[in-house]
């Protein structure tokens, strides 16, 4: 996963983010707060097992932050910046 572009985790989150509301991949704009796409606590929890699994992120460890969450393009920088 080392490999991975801030490009290629920002196009694997919206595909999730996607999935979590039901959307079409094409509705997702990765500059739009992720509460205003309507992401609620649950779509955050099931973001973060994601997150978790799939990039292998201890969140405890992480130091993520409540503004690394505020868009999917933020947290796909932070993200590429964990793996």
């Amino acid at each position: 996963m080392e490999k991975d572009s801030n490009k290629a985790v920002e196009e694997s989150l919206i595909q999730e983010v996607a999935a979590i509301l039901s959307r079409d991949v094409g509705a997702i704009d990765p500059e739009i707060p992720l509460h205003e796409m309507g992401i609620d606590s649950l779509g955050f929890v099931e973001l973060l097992v994601i997150m978790e699994k799939k990039y292998n992120i201890k969140l405890m460890e992480s130091g993520l932050t409540k503004n690394d969450f505020k868009t999917i393009r933020s947290l796909s920088v932070k993200i590429k910046d964990l793996i």
